[in-house]
């Protein structure tokens, strides 16, 4: 299996860490062409209008969407933002793949970054984790269709919609493989 980092921007070697650890290969996306030989995508945390910019000029819009139609995307932090619905931003252009209402830097600044244990349910499975959240988005609103994964003080911290994935916190800071297995191991949904 051959998962793709969308490379633009942000922390996507974290990410190619996960998933050689899990012994997929991985392929650092930087040209729309190069999703032709995936089988799955992670869009990492960063800077969402900076992301829009590089999406727009390395015109990737259409490419990923049609991507998704067949295959998984699992967004972290920004990655989140930009799965998710129209934002109030208008210099954020989003793929709106998660049904979701997203406000970017809920938390703060850098400066009030966190980790904090909460409860996953993914499949039959209950488990606790750790979750970073660095100048994180917090979900305001899921529409039909998101299942929530996870929650942080009443808030949905990781959804899924079909086969896409999108969290509001930073797994591959901490090693935790679960949403990349979650995400990518289960082709064909």
């Amino acid at each position: 299996m051959k998962i793709g980092l969308l490379a633009l921007q942000g922390d996507y070697a974290r990410h190619e860490d996960i998933i050689r650890q899990l012994g997929w290969e991985t392929q650092l996306v930087r040209y729309p062409k190069q999703l032709d030989a995936l089988d799955g995508l992670v869009i990492p945390g960063g800077e969402s209008t900076t992301m829009t910019k590089l999406i727009k000029a390395s015109r990737f819009r259409a490419p990923i969407l049609d991507f998704a139609q067949h295959a998984s995307i699992l967004g972290t932090c920004a990655g989140l933002i930009m799965l998710g619905n129209k934002q109030i931003d208008s210099q954020i252009d989003t793929f709106e793949l998660i049904n979701v209402e997203v406000e970017r830097n809920a938390y703060g600044r850098q400066v009030f970054s966190f980790d904090e244990q909460i409860q996953v349910n993914v499949g039959d499975e209950t488990q606790s984790i750790t979750a970073t959240f660095i100048r994180a988005p917090r979900i305001t609103a899921t529409g039909a269709n998101v299942e929530i994964l996870a929650s942080h003080n009443g808030f949905p911290a990781a959804v899924r919609q079909g086969r896409h994935i999108g969290l509001t916190f930073h797994p591959e800071l901490d090693d935790i493989t679960l949403f990349h297995e979650f995400a990518f191991g289960r082709q064909g949904i």
